[in-house]
């Protein structure tokens, strides 16, 4: 049987399966909701859901996939559009950040009553997609779904067919938001039924603004979860944004995210993910540079144990000339975690002085932890500057006898050389209530976190 022969055989039964069918129930409710983006919303449903039925989930066979085996997702039919869990402002303390503007979204529906004011972000503009004010609506129709496309991800496409909530933030001409603005997701069952959420986000920076944007997903239980977000940011001549985003849900979710960004003129973005949650986790990065001086920065660390699957897929596409580009991902693994990274530089003709840099380092704790890692550049300028590299390995045995000489135990002396691996993301994070959190994250994971969080 050819390989072709299978794939339709496949496609087949996945259009007949049960599987499709509990998210053919959840389109079916979505049509009818009346949707506060109007026909620009139901034709982007449409289109989008058609392209999901036609595609289905990948599989091993798919290229950009055969490392990262997301059986639970294929297996699953989870049940989306659950009614937020009734929660206090108390619950959900522990997940807020302090100095920070928190804007908190439940089960994908923004949360008002949860939520410092909407309509006081410090000179951000911001509105739920749901009850979408009139006042960004042009914006929201011109810009959604223009950067993410779902033509050819499973994921993005069923986001675009299923969100019914979400946040805008529109950054106005050379405003300056001073607060950091902090989305945060957090999952909440209201049934038994496994259950997903659509989150959405869409950013706008118009030129010379600037502004620091939180995306945190966290759970309130362990029940098992789909989430599937969508962020979508753009930035006009000179804009300045800075993007954190924290993945910590519980080891039952599966997160599968997509982050699509626009660069124009001399506009700088910059991005540091810290993944540490979840079961199976899966981050699709794409930064478009289109403007000459535009700069992206993304850098990630993943803190993975037990069976955790983590995969990191980026995509920086060189467009415009002497724009700047730098990736760093770290991964710590140990016991049976796994990590997938895959970057990749892509540099058009015109995009002369061109200064790239992609690095992924990956610290193994474990003898069956298994990392794997593909840096790529695509390079069709001639005068530029790119680099890419990649390593694996274990603490250094003289750096392990070196601590265990000068009276330091063996878990001791293992946790402060992982710490010292990760101190160069955490000194990256600027947010100070941010870089707390990490490293309180840290200090508890690492078997003698008490020393390192003296010897910090």
């Amino acid at each position: 049987m050819s390989d072709q022969t299978r794939a339709e055989q496949a496609r087949q039964k996945w259009q007949q399966g049960d599987l499709l069918a509990a998210y053919r129930a959840d389109y079916a409710s979505v049509e009818e909701q009346r949707d506060a983006l109007g026909d620009r919303a139901g034709e982007l449903r449409r289109a989008a859901f058609a392209r999901f039925e036609e595609q289905g989930f990948p599989g091993r066979r798919d290229e950009e996939w055969r490392h990262t085996n997301i059986g639970v997702v294929r297996s699953t039919a989870y049940q989306g559009h659950q009614q937020p869990t009734t929660l206090t402002r108390d619950q959900i303390e522990p997940f807020l950040y302090r100095g920070c503007h928190n804007l908190v979204v439940v089960n994908g529906r923004v949360a008002p009553e949860l939520s410092d004011s909407l309509a006081s972000a410090g000179g951000a503009r911001v509105s739920s997609l749901a009850y979408l004010d009139a006042s960004l609506r042009p914006l929201v129709e011109e810009r959604i779904a223009t950067a993410a496309k779902f033509d050819n991800h499973p994921f993005v496409a069923l986001n675009t067919a299923l969100f019914r909530d979400g946040l805008v933030i529109d950054l106005p001409k050379e405003a300056v938001v001073e607060m950091p603005l902090h989305v945060l997701n957090l999952s909440a069952h209201a049934s038994p039924d496994p259950q997903a959420s659509y989150p959405r986000l869409l950013i706008n920076a118009e030129a010379q603004s600037q502004a620091t944007i939180i995306e945190t997903y966290a759970s309130l239980d362990d029940e098992p979860t789909l989430t599937c977000p969508v962020t979508e940011a753009f930035c006009a001549e000179g804009a300045v944004v800075r993007h954190y985003k924290v993945q910590k849900e519980s080891l039952s979710a599966a997160h599968m995210a997509t982050l699509h960004v626009e660069i124009q003129r001399d506009a700088q973005f910059s991005s540091q993910s810290i993944s540490h949650g979840g079961g199976l986790v899966r981050n699709d990065s794409r930064a478009a540079l289109r403007g000459s001086g535009s700069d992206a920065t993304l850098n990630g660390l993943y803190v993975v144990a037990g069976d955790q699957i983590v995969d990191n897929h980026m995509y920086v596409e060189h467009e415009a000339p002497n724009a700047t580009s730098h990736e760093l991902f770290k991964g710590i693994l140990s016991e049976r975690a796994q990590s997938v990274f895959n970057g990749r530089i892509y540099v058009h003709r015109s995009a002369q002085k061109t200064d790239a840099k992609q690095t992924n380092r990956n610290l193994l704790l474990s003898d069956r932890a298994v990392a794997n890692s593909n840096p790529q550049l695509e390079i069709f300028a001639d005068d530029v500057r790119c680099t890419h590299g990649s390593t694996t390995g274990h603490l250094e045995e003289d750096a392990l006898f070196y601590l265990r000489s000068r009276g330091i135990d063996a878990d001791a002396a293992t946790s402060l050389l992982t710490y010292a691996f990760a101190s160069e993301f955490v000194e990256l994070v600027e947010v100070e209530a941010l870089r707390d959190d990490l490293q309180e994250f840290l200090f508890s994971r690492l078997p003698g976190g008490e020393i390192v969080r003296q010897a910090v």
